[in-house]
């Protein structure tokens, strides 16, 4: 069994009660994303707060955190109250989409690691099921509410695996919500991509695309790239 927390350089993220562990796609969206014009950010499907607390560390933005699970959202309360940032961050217990009908407020920067799994086999443990299948929040309805809550310049970043990338790429353009950047991710040299870093604005304009490699020839030796990313965070870098 793993540990019940994860220590950052400057934070400790709690995650045995949230159905969200801290995981490598969380941590390569929180340092990954640009947030150096961001003033207001919302974090959906904030899991333990650890990307709201990312954010919170590389910018001086108010943050809005939503989550749907009791547990997770418990657990984002605490990790938020215990940061060196905790004023800068709430934490909201709802639906997205009841959030995002009833919200009149506009964010510069929406980010999130959402439930992605759209035709696999589910778990018998339902709060596997909450964190890894997108039932609760289809991607049609998460890109509504980003829409609904973007402001007209803002930015929406957000992390898949490569196939439910490319559909979400297609559904969000469909709905005048255009990608800006791309990262694909490499686990190693010799493996296929397994993630897109995605940024989406209003504006369509030419994608700025490059590539990341996590780790080289041995387990845990990591690229320098990889390093020179998550440098702020990883205690070992």
């Amino acid at each position: 069994m793993g540990n019940s927390f994860f220590r950052f350089k400057q934070f400790v993220i709690h995650h045995g009660k949230s159905a969200m562990k801290v995981g490598t796609d969380g941590v390569l969206l929180g340092a990954w994303t640009d947030f150096s014009k961001s003033t207001s950010v919302l974090d959906i499907g904030t899991g333990s707060g650890l990307i709201a607390v990312m954010a919170a560390q590389r910018c001086n933005a108010f943050i809005d955190a939503v989550e749907i699970d009791a547990p997770s959202y418990f657990q984002a309360v605490e990790n938020a109250a215990n940061c060196p940032w905790s004023e800068q961050i709430k934490i909201i217990h709802a639906f997205f989409q009841e959030f995002a009908s009833m919200s009149e407020k506009k964010y510069d920067h929406i980010i999130s690691n959402p439930p992605f799994f759209i035709n696999f086999l589910k778990s018998a443990k339902a709060e596997k099921n909450l964190s890894c299948h997108n039932d609760l929040l289809p991607f049609p309805e998460l890109i509504e509410g980003v829409i609904k809550l973007l402001d007209t310049n803002g930015k929406f970043s957000i992390i898949l695996p490569v196939q439910e990338g490319e559909l979400f790429i297609k559904t969000a353009q469909n709905a005048s919500l255009f990608l800006n950047r791309k990262t694909m991710v490499y686990p190693c040299p010799w493996k296929p991509a397994s993630r897109f870093l995605m940024e989406f604005s209003f504006n369509r304009i030419e994608v700025s695309e490059n590539n990341l490699t996590i780790e080289l020839n041995e387990r845990h030796e990591y690229s320098d790239e990889y390093k020179k990313l998550t440098e702020e965070f990883y205690l070992n870098f």
